[in-house]
């Protein structure tokens, strides 16, 4: 019965107090969400870490949910964890944008786990990889990014149409 009860349903008695279906979110969510990080940040125990930051925050604001789409809720807490890691770690990671470059020229360490197109996506600005990792790889549509973006669907179907183009140009020009 839980396995077919919708992501708001099982947040709303979670805001309500029901702790034990978090574990069900949990197990729905949680790939989706370190794949996210990691696509981001390409950390993959900062990606582990800020995975677990979420769902603790999850369970820490969850009288804040108010009924909107749980993905929208949850990959807008992701973002802002990882917003707020990068922020606090300056000194740490100068800047994404520097963090992602280094992934790319660190790659023949790790030649199995980075394809032609993963390095691709290394290279944009880390906006336009937000928008695509969220939109093709986590399948997040375009009104809910909207939410999570604070903007509007068209915008953001414009943004992940530029963000395509930018990405298959990079593509082209490393093959």
């Amino acid at each position: 019965m839980l396995k077919t009860e919708t992501d708001e349903r099982l947040m709303a008695q979670v805001a309500l107090g029901n702790l034990d279906l978090l574990k069900v979110l949990f197990d729905r969510h949680h790939l989706h969400i370190f794949n996210f990080l990691y696509k981001m940040s390409g950390d993959k125990m900062l990606s582990e870490d800020l995975t677990q930051d979420v769902f603790y925050k999850v369970i820490k604001y969850r009288s804040s949910y108010k009924n909107g789409k749980f993905v929208s809720w949850i990959f807008t807490i992701a973002r802002n964890s990882l917003n707020t890691h990068f922020r606090k770690n300056k000194e740490m990671h100068s800047d994404l944008e520097a963090v992602q470059y280094q992934l790319a020229e660190d790659q023949n360490e790790n030649d199995e786990d980075y394809t032609q197109l993963q390095r691709a996506l290394s290279k944009l600005e880390s906006s336009d990889r937000e928008v695509l990792i969220m939109h093709r790889f986590n399948e997040i549509k375009y009104n809910e990014l909207a939410e999570i973006m604070d903007s509007t669907p068209g915008a953001i179907k414009t943004k992940v149409s530029r963000a395509l183009k930018k990405l298959k140009t990079i593509y082209l020009e490393s093959i």
